[in-house]
């Protein structure tokens, strides 16, 4: 709120003086005003150079702030300054760091058995450990759950077998009837002495009534709101926490693509059938979402509760088939972490790249390395809705294609409905799904949590559904791509310039 005031106060006095400066002192106030901004701009431009930023993004800042001056100051002022996200985030880094190396990792060594996995997959699981830094489990069970009649239908059953906490954490809750109903269970669980916190992200769910939120609160549900921001002029809307993680009891987690509305659950007439991918999470594996929930629980209201009950002195192990590692990423990891793992899963395919994605706008190092796959002669496909929930980025997505159209990959307009999941799937035995998507947004600014499979039944289900998919979609021809109309073209261009400033 305090930059956006003060961007405000820049922007308007600078505006104000140039309309009554002039009119009182002529070309001298021009002339003043032509220094101060072209100063301004200078030093902002050498600013955001000797940050070392990514090329293409420090590219169409300095590009926006001299072609348009006032309009560049005002965004930056709002978005582009990294000092929040460094002093906010270094600290929760070190935290979350410590937090796993409670893990008792000798433990999770002796269930390692990485010789079932050909060299390059072994290769991808050192570089995902070092990168999230989290454990890979042998020992866990995973569930894919397609869409929201299964993945709800699953959820309350095991939210109304909780016994002693209910931790949950939503980019989107609704207070439509699925939110009640959740709403309902964890009051009942809350007032029968289960612990239960319930954190929402306070832009992806700023519609959520301050009644529903206070009728949990009344209950005894501790209620949290990541990222709180009284204002639109604000840094803090670029930092967003996208995670969906649910974990009860310390035994049984989810996480995924699914928020939670009716509209997850097909009951939108805007956009009918939603097709979504969860997971369900039993096992050792549960313990890294435990903690990724906890870190964002302290980072939000400042409650130090990692000490208590709820990592388990002994690891909880069940039969497992494969490997899983659950993958947190966001502005406290400057590796990079699920951006870096999906440019490796790619490059070290030997025979297919599938994605799903329903907001595709890759930065140039993915972009590149999908392109150079299909050239290779690899079969890549990407999954994408035919019809949009959000123009801009349905419209940036879509500048993207003739190249990859003109590379050999395989684009198809998904028509029953809209596609939700964010899927990666390599040679049909690796894959990723979780809550990021296939964008710079994912990749730079949210926090999101994934999870990589490796030769697991759970990879079987979803190279089944992924196919299943296919049967209800449009294979894009690119002749008919390149006969859009000028002004098609046109805004998907000039969607696509945007995408750097995201």
């Amino acid at each position: 709120m305090r930059r956006g005031i003060q961007a405000i106060i820049i922007i308007g006095a600078f505006l104000a003086f140039y309309y009554f400066g002039v009119g009182l002192f002529g070309s001298t106030a021009a002339t003043i005003i032509s220094v101060f901004s072209t100063l301004a701009v200078v030093s902002i431009c050498l600013a955001i150079f000797m940050e070392n930023r990514n090329p293409t993004a420090t590219l169409a800042w300095i590009l926006l702030l001299v072609l348009i001056p006032v309009v560049g100051l005002v965004f930056y002022f709002l978005f582009g300054q990294n000092v929040f996200k460094r002093r906010k985030y270094d600290k929760k880094a070190v935290r979350t760091q410590t937090a796993y190396e409670r893990i008792d990792n000798d433990a999770l060594r002796m269930h390692q058995d990485w010789s079932i996995f050909n060299p390059a997959q072994q290769k991808l699981l050192g570089l995902s450990q070092r990168l999230a830094r989290t454990p890979i489990s042998f020992t866990s069970e995973t569930r894919v759950l397609t869409n929201g009649e299964e993945t709800f239908g699953t959820l309350l059953m095991e939210l109304r077998q909780a016994q002693h906490h209910i931790h949950m954490e939503y980019y989107i809750f609704r207070a439509d009837e699925i939110g009640t109903r959740i709403k309902s269970i964890l009051i009942e669980k809350a007032k029968a002495g289960v612990k239960v916190r319930f954190m929402v992200d306070a832009v992806g769910s700023m519609q959520l009534p301050r009644a529903f939120l206070d009728e949990l609160s009344e209950a005894g549900v501790e209620v949290a709101a990541y990222g709180k921001s009284r204002s639109f002029f604000s840094s803090r809307v670029n930092y967003r926490n996208h995670r969906k993680i649910v974990v009860i009891d310390g035994d049984v987690a989810f996480m995924g693509g699914l928020n939670v509305g009716d509209e997850y659950l097909s009951r939108s007439k805007t956009y009918g059938f939603w097709r979504d991918t969860h997971m369900l999470v039993r096992g050792e594996a549960v313990r890294t979402m435990q903690i990724i929930f906890l870190q964002d629980w302290m980072h939000t209201t400042g409650e130090r509760i990692l000490e208590q009950d709820y990592l388990s002195p002994q690891l909880r192990y069940t039969a497992g088939d494969g490997a899983v590692q659950i993958i947190p990423s966001g502005p406290d990891n400057e590796r990079r972490a699920l951006k870096n793992i999906f440019f490796a899963m790619i490059t070290s395919a030997r025979k297919s790249v599938w994605i799903a994605s329903p907001y595709f706008i890759p930065d140039e190092d993915i972009y590149t390395a999908i392109r150079v796959a299909a050239m290779s002669g690899l079969d890549v496909r990407l999954l994408f809705p035919a019809k949009p929930d959000k123009r801009i980025p349905f419209f940036a997505s879509h500048s993207y294609f003739p190249l990859m159209l003109d590379a050999g990959v395989k684009i198809y307009e998904y028509e029953k409905g809209f596609i939700h999941s964010k899927i990666l799937i390599i040679d049909g035995e690796v894959a990723t799904i979780g809550t990021a998507n296939m964008d710079m947004r994912s990749f730079h600014l949210n926090f999101e949590v994934n999870a990589l499979l490796l030769q697991s039944e759970s990879v079987k289900r979803i190279v089944s559904d992924f196919e299943r998919d296919l049967l209800s979609t449009r294979l894009i021809v690119h002749e008919e791509f390149m006969q859009k109309r000028l002004l098609e073209r046109l805004l998907e261009s000039g969607a696509r310039l945007m995408s750097p400033l995201l």
